[in-house]
């Protein structure tokens, strides 16, 4: 995963730049939650005490310096000790994040621990999970207990009655384990509602892992018309709106666009999906690579999608917390919650882990215009469409549906549109 570039960042900026995600992501209070980054120095920043985490500016994050002194124009987090207290425990540790995000306050407050083996990649993002005992905020005894456990090695903490504390290299490298493992924890819950979640074995986990990329051969040259250069801007937009609409996490999430006959441009892996830009994008022409860049691991599937669909010109691979509760449990959508969500997914069938990987015919001969859509279990969920926009929309079609049908759950037998209501729908919105 790209790190955020420390050498060109001051920590104040990093910080404000992390929390304002972390905020606007749904993942702290106003008032909740603190960062930290360590400097070369010793010198620990961290965000101010009772000050709106919604509108943090650089001006406003203090300096703990090294022998104590407290510099700045606020009180420091009134948590600050033990941010000290894990970089003393764990000195390859750069910065910290705490807050109280809703779904790993649940798993706080009924004391477990989330299996992140839910989806593959969040073993390897978040590590194994520790757990501290109650303490009170902002105390000593509290720095403590999770010193102790960081010292064990964990970087994630669940923190009994409170909320979690995360750890990492650097904060770009924190805030993809703090949100995959709140997005574990919310798909669980959310699976909890409508069935049993189930979980990957180490053995998948690995063979998603151990993947080897069918590598296409690198261009001799590479050509960047206007047309090109649009659908990398295109791409990238649709991208950060997807992970400001919850809809796409940074950890996991992959976008194409057929460009001309089966080529087409693709995002790459190991780039935090909010912070791609357009120099990251990777064409695809002529069944080869642009020079120098890697493509998704997804690449041969997409690559297939467009040879054998003509009507596709556009693919979203990615994982909703809403969707993810189908997923995770295997169990069937039904679409027919409303006109709106027939007409765009008619079907949206779930198929096995590991079908989504290079050579497997499962997905490939089961997508057509009448299934655009597919729910890959433990994984991700496939979209297709024409535009990439009418894609993205399809996308917050089907997590919405998926969102009500959660919610319904709660309310009582869910009644789904009938035959004959389907039928006149076909015959009107379908010719």
């Amino acid at each position: 995963m790209r790190k955020l570039d420390t050498k060109l960042m001051h920590p104040r900026d990093q910080i404000t730049m992390i929390i304002d995600k972390v905020y606007r992501s749904g993942l702290t209070t106003t008032s909740g939650g603190n960062i930290s980054v360590i400097d070369e120095n010793g010198d620990v920043w961290v965000t101010p005490s009772a000050i709106d985490k919604g509108s943090l500016r650089p001006s406003d994050i203090v300096c703990v310096r090294k022998d104590g002194t407290i510099e700045g124009r606020h009180k420091p987090s009134s948590e600050y000790p033990f941010h000290i207290a894990i970089y003393k425990a764990r000195p390859e540790i750069k910065a910290v994040v705490h807050a109280h995000p809703p779904a790993l306050v649940s798993f706080s407050i009924v004391r477990k621990i989330p299996n992140t083996n839910v989806i593959p990649q969040a073993k390897h993002v978040c590590g194994p999970i520790g757990y501290a005992p109650y303490e009170l905020p902002g105390s000593d005894e509290l720095g403590e207990v999770i010193a102790r456990e960081f010292e064990k090695g964990f970087n994630a903490v669940i923190m009994e009655n409170h909320g979690t504390v995360v750890g990492g290299t650097n904060l770009g490298d924190v805030f993809q384990r703090f949100e995959t493992l709140e997005f574990c924890a919310r798909t669980i819950i959310n699976g909890s509602t409508i069935g049993t979640p189930k979980y990957l074995t180490d053995e998948q986990i690995e063979e998603f892992e151990d993947q080897v990329p069918r590598l296409l051969p690198e261009m001799d040259s590479v050509e960047y018309p206007s047309d090109e250069r649009a659908i990398r801007e295109e791409i990238k937009k649709i991208v950060h709106r997807a992970c400001s609409q919850n809809l796409m996490i940074s950890s996991y999430g992959t976008i194409s666009v057929r460009w001309r006959g089966n080529d087409f441009l693709i995002t790459p892996p190991k780039v935090a999906r909010w912070d791609i830009q357009n120099e990251d994008i990777v064409q695809i022409k002529g069944g080869k690579r642009e020079h120098g860049k890697i493509p998704s691991r997804s690449t041969w599937l997409h690559q297939e999608i467009y040879k054998r669909n003509p009507h596709v010109n556009s693919i979203i691979l990615t994982q909703s917390p809403y969707l993810m509760a189908y997923g995770v449990t295997g169990q069937k959508m039904d679409v027919r919650t409303i006109p709106e969500s027939w007409i765009f997914l008619q079907d949206m069938p779930n198929v096995p882990f590991g079908s989504h990987f290079a050579g497997n015919e499962t997905i490939l001969k089961m997508l057509s215009k009448n299934t655009p859509a597919i729910i890959i279990n433990n994984d991700s969920v496939l979209v297709t469409g024409n535009k990439l926009l009418g894609t993205f929309d399809r996308l917050e079609v089907a997590e919405f549906s998926a969102k009500s049908l959660t919610m319904g759950v709660s309310l009582g037998n869910l009644k789904p549109i009938n035959d004959d209501q389907v039928e006149e729908l076909r015959k009107k919105f379908l010719k």
